[in-house]
């Protein structure tokens, strides 16, 4: 089982996929464990030819976790998760990679081109935002993440798991598969919790993203393909900040789909992999 060490801790990580191939590192969101990735979506990212890096951010799964049930704030911020994505790539032996990420994934990916484009060949940003703009941020201030977070059996965490997944089905189902996302849910919270069940990290990963720096200007300068991904039905994270990072974005393609919320429909997880390979392909072109 590989581990990349960091200061105070290390990353846990998974490569799937031919050594020879493209490498693509996801980078998943926050209070998620890597294995919150369907196994579709790995499954369909090799076969089309992608090396894929897939690993543990700080505080979730099997990576270090920053502190104990307690404590609220891990005195780390988004930068610090960008140098974790670093510390994998370095310890995979990786100089360069392509980088997907959602949500607060997509948050990370965005710091880490940012600070060290080099690294970044192209990105797929999926449901992610370029900062704290009111007009992005759907969820209210969140104001269970700011104490101790309750533990549950395995039961009750799958109940309430089934049941925000329902609520939160946009339109009735507009894709016509929430068995499957009943099926998925069940699958990642029992997964996570057979794994590593530690809800403590949940806060200190929100404190983290309540101090992250103002990223929108700064991403005018990241001239890399970029794939900029949201859902119209998105209950967390409104769609117009995919449209004001595209926009700043000097190679950016924007992708919203109507009935999309915050997560992956599985009927387009083939699209998906199919504008993560074309981006990719991009890459290898010279800018204009």
């Amino acid at each position: 089982m590989p581990y990349a060490p960091i200061p105070g801790g290390e990353i846990y990580y998974e490569i799937s996929g031919n050594p020879s191939d493209t490498p693509l590192v996801l980078v998943e969101g926050g209070f998620t464990q890597m294995v919150g990735w369907a196994p579709d979506f790995i499954e369909q990212l090799v076969g089309a030819g992608f090396l894929v890096v897939a690993f543990d951010n700080r505080d979730s799964g099997l990576s270090t976790h920053f502190g104990g049930p307690e404590d609220i704030d891990g005195g780390y911020g988004l930068e610090d998760f960008a140098d974790d994505v670093e510390a994998v790539m370095d310890h995979a032996g990786l100089a360069s990679a392509h980088v997907a990420g959602r949500s607060m994934g997509g948050m990370i990916a965005q710091m880490l081109a940012i600070r060290s484009p080099e690294r970044v060949r192209s990105l797929g940003l999926f449901y992610s935002i370029p900062g704290r703009d009111g007009r992005y941020i759907l969820h209210g201030e969140r104001e269970e993440l700011n104490s101790p977070q309750p533990r549950f059996p395995l039961d009750e965490l799958l109940a309430n798991a089934l049941a925000g997944q329902r609520a939160f089905m946009p339109h009735g189902d507009l894709w016509g598969e929430s068995r499957w996302y009943e099926d998925e849910t069940r699958r990642y919270v029992t997964q996570s919790y057979e794994r590593n069940y530690a809800p403590d990290g949940a806060p200190r990963q929100w404190s983290a993203l309540k101090r992250a720096p103002e990223r929108l200007a700064l991403l005018r300068s990241v001239d890399v393909p970029t794939a900029v991904i949201h859902g119209r039905e998105d209950h967390v994270l409104h769609w117009c900040a995919a449209v004001d990072i595209a926009e700043a974005m000097p190679r950016a393609e924007l992708h919203v789909y109507p009935g999309m919320g915050h997560f992956f429909p599985p009927a387009l997880i083939p699209e998906f992999v199919a504008v993560l390979l074309r981006t990719a392909r991009l890459a290898e072109r010279p800018a204009p």
